[in-house]
Order: C-alpha cells, then sequence, then structure tokens
C-alpha cells in the first residue's frame, strides 16, 4: 500500500479512537450500558442491533466485518462462534470481526483482567500463609490448582496456579492479600474502564458465572494487549508446565517434608492434545469455559514478524477443543490477510494515554509497594518449553516484540506507538510437532 494511503487510512481510525475516548465524557450508560439481569443464563442467538463503537463504527455492527478485495483471502466458513476478532497486536488494526462487542459471559479468560491489575501489586518472591477465609467462596466445580490450608506458597506459585491451571483457588487466595474479593472486583472494574474495555463487567474475579458478569470479543483482546506488555505477564502465559508445591508431609525419619506436583497449561493450542496440535508461534494468553459463558480463548501468536491477537466466544458447533480449532483457523486467515487486508476498526490505547509521563517505568514487572525497589525479576523457574528450538538452536536472534507500552495522544492527534514488547523466546521458536 502507498505511504500516502497508508497514513490516510491510519489518520481515520486516529480519528475513531480519539472519538471514542472523547466519548467517555458523556454518562457511561451511552457507550456500554450496565448490565442488567443474568448476562446469559438463557442466552440469545441474535446479538443486539447497536453495539459500543469502541474502536470504530463498524465493530458495533452485528455480523462480520471484513475488507475483502483482490489478494484478501476468504474468511474460514467452519467458524461458528458468536464472536469473534483478529487483530494485529504491534498496530492494533482489526483485520476482522464479528460481532465484535457482544457482551457475552467470559469464563475464565477474565482471569486475564485479574492479572492484568493485580500483578504489579506483589513481588513474586514474596510468601502467604493461606487462611481457611482465604478459600472462601469459590463456586462449585471450579477448575482448582489445588491449594491447601495452613500451607506457604510464593507469589511466584499462586500465579502460576492461575494461568496454568485456571485455578480460582489461587485466584481467590491473590484476592485476599489485595483487600479481599470486593476490592479486587472494584480495582478490576476501575481498570477495565481505564483500558477502554468498556462492555465489561466483573462480579466475580475468577470468571465463575455470575448474574451481570459480562466482557466481549473486543474488550477481551484489549486486556490481552495490556496484560502481554507485562513481563512477567508474558512468561507465565507462556509457561507450558511446571512445579507446584503440595502439602507438607512427615518423612520416614520424621521430617517435615513438602512434596509437589507437576501443572500443565489448559491452553491446549500451547500444550497440545490429542486432537489439536501445538500452534506455531503461540506465546499465550487465556481459555476459558463455564455454563453461561461456554468456551472462550484469547490467543496471541507470531509468524514471520506479525503478532497476532485473536479471541473466540462461545463456539455454537459442538465438539472437543472446538474453540481451539477456531482460534487457530483465524490465526491461519490473519498471517495471509495481514498487510493485505483494509482495517475495520482498531483497538483504543487506554485512557490514560494522553497523559502518560515520559520516563515512568513501564515494565509491568511484579514489584508491589512492599518490594523494596519497586521491582523484581524474582528467582522463579523460566517458562519450561514442551517442544525444543527448530534445528536445536539456542538463540534466534533478537526477540520478536508487541508493540503497546506508554501510547501517547499528540496535539496533532496521532498515537505514536514507542515501545515493543518481547515474546517469551522459548515459545516463539516453537514449531508444530
Amino acid at each position: 500500500m502507498p505511504a500516502p494511503k497508508k497514513t490516510a487510512r491510519r489518520s481515520l481510525l486516529v480519528a475513531s479512537a480519539v472519538l471514542s475516548s472523547l466519548a467517555l465524557a458523556a454518562p457511561a450508560a451511552v457507550a456500554a450500558p450496565k448490565p442488567s439481569g443474568s448476562p446469559s443464563a438463557s442466552p440469545s442467538a441474535t446479538p443486539p442491533a447497536s453495539m459500543s463503537t469502541v474502536g470504530g463504527a463498524r465493530l458495533g455492527r452485528p455480523g462480520t466485518q471484513v475488507n475483502l478485495a483482490s489478494g484478501v483471502p476468504v474468511l474460514p466458513k467452519d467458524v461458528s462462534a458468536r464472536s469473534w476478532i483478529v487483530a494485529d497486536a504491534e498496530t492494533g488494526d482489526v483485520l476482522a470481526a464479528h460481532n465484535a462487542h457482544w457482551r457475552l459471559a467470559p469464563a475464565s479468560t477474565l482471569k486475564m483482567l485479574f492479572a492484568d491489575t493485580l500483578l504489579p501489586k506483589f513481588p513474586r518472591t514474596g510468601k502467604h500463609k493461606v487462611a481457611p477465609s482465604d478459600l472462601a467462596g469459590i463456586g462449585a466445580g471450579s477448575s482448582m490448582v489445588g491449594i491447601k490450608e495452613e500451607e506457604t506458597y510464593t507469589v511466584h506459585d499462586l500465579w502460576l496456579g492461575v494461568f496454568l491451571r485456571s485455578g480460582n483457588d489461587a485466584v481467590h487466595v491473590l484476592s485476599a492479600m489485595n483487600k479481599g474479593v470486593e476490592n479486587t472486583v472494584r480495582e478490576m472494574n476501575e481498570h477495565a474502564e481505564e483500558l477502554q474495555a468498556l462492555d465489561t463487567h466483573v462480579v466475580s474475579p475468577d470468571g465463575y458465572d455470575a448474574e451481570g458478569q459480562v466482557s466481549s470479543a473486543y474488550d477481551l483482546t484489549l486486556i490481552a494487549r495490556s496484560g502481554m506488555q507485562k513481563k512477567d505477564f508474558r512468561e507465565y502465559a507462556a509457561t507450558v508446565s511446571a512445579k507446584f508445591p503440595g502439602e507438607t508431609k512427615k518423612g520416614k525419619k520424621g521430617k517435615s517434608v513438602r512434596e509437589s506436583f507437576e501443572i500443565q497449561n489448559t491452553n491446549r493450542l500451547l500444550a497440545g492434545d490429542s486432537d489439536v496440535p501445538v500452534y506455531q508461534g503461540i506465546a499465550g494468553v487465556k481459555n476459558g469455559n463455564t455454563t453461561n459463558a461456554g468456551a472462550t480463548f484469547t490467543g496471541v501468536a507470531e509468524r514471520n514478524g506479525k503478532v497476532l491477537l485473536v479471541t473466540v466466544m462461545n463456539p455454537e458447533k459442538s465438539g472437543h477443543n472446538e474453540v481451539y480449532k477456531e482460534t487457530a483457523r483465524l490465526f491461519d486467515w490473519g498471517f495471509k490477510a495481514a498487510g493485505k487486508v483494509q482495517p475495520v476498526g482498531e483497538l483504543v490505547p487506554p485512557r490514560s494515554a494522553a497523559g502518560a509521563r515520559p520516563g515512568a517505568n513501564p515494565s509491568g514487572e511484579a514489584g508491589g509497594a512492599g518490594s523494596g525497589s519497586g521491582t523484581s525479576t524474582g528467582t522463579g523457574g523460566k517458562p519450561v518449553a514442551g517442544a525444543p528450538a527448530a534445528g536445536g538452536s539456542s538463540g534466534v536472534g533478537a526477540a520478536l516484540g508487541i508493540t503497546g507500552g506508554v501510547l501517547v495522544l499528540l496535539a496533532a492527534g496521532a498515537f505514536l506507538v514507542n515501545r515493543r514488547w518481547p515474546l517469551p523466546d522459548l515459545v516463539r521458536r516453537r514449531t508444530r510437532p
């Protein structure tokens, strides 16, 4: 595409984002009405005729939005999800979408917002002894990592439990450390508003089905993009397997011994399954499944220097691992279409982008107020690659990045992206088995 046309096209998208930001000054009900009633206890098969237009007017329309033209591959026909989106993680361009702002139950994909909100608060080397009250209120049938009362865990352990096993028990312990579930929910809702994820309303921090709890494919993609700008978030989302502390028991000689067991990431595009191969270039991020939400998934993957985000919500086609199969098809399309297709909208920056301070620490690494220096690289284990690097090489050049970081709203009305974020090297070198 010639440079002048590219600039003009980006200017239109920027203008849309600026208008969306200005719309925030209007009452919240105009941009994204608060949910009423159960979000999906009896889910409608029909999206609303009018939805949020954050990111562009076309994203507020029901149905599939894509600019097909000569040289642009046709979208896969076997995608049954009620809502999905394919976006360029670096530029923020939305390449295609289907009911992008349809407010649906998010399931455990909401844990991305939980992590993006709380990760910077606690040093990963910090320790916490679990009290019985920490595990109160966990929903029946919740996914659990296996946390035990009166045992001590590091913050690093707890985040492994959240990201790999989608452990609601780990979420509740971290929430207890954060002054409780109610406070955590409040902070998550505030952070969603800051990200302009205005379709999102949090009731339960773990994504467990709750009255009025909703998000959208657009919002989950915004949240994932924000999370992936944080080093610790990237590491945890890319970890395939890890050792997790078990119970402390008396050994043969009467000495207390802390056992451990292996946990594996439930993201099937990352860990693989009998009918789902590891997706080439996958680097996270989060899956979910509940009665109200069905299956949900947001993934990030890199191929040939391009980083894409795909979110899929509630495939209507039945079948084991269908959400991953549909995500893989959309990734395949996105990598073929990138650079050829005109976007239909964009992922907007956070509300505070205009007030970003030069020199502010944007690393997002776990530090917490009590860590002394304010940052901590930690001493926890590195991500465990489930497949060797291609050709057995130990290094494949500089780490590729996701643009994010500080997005500055200039007086001229343009956004300056001034930072690239490296994907975990072990994961990005993985090839399809």
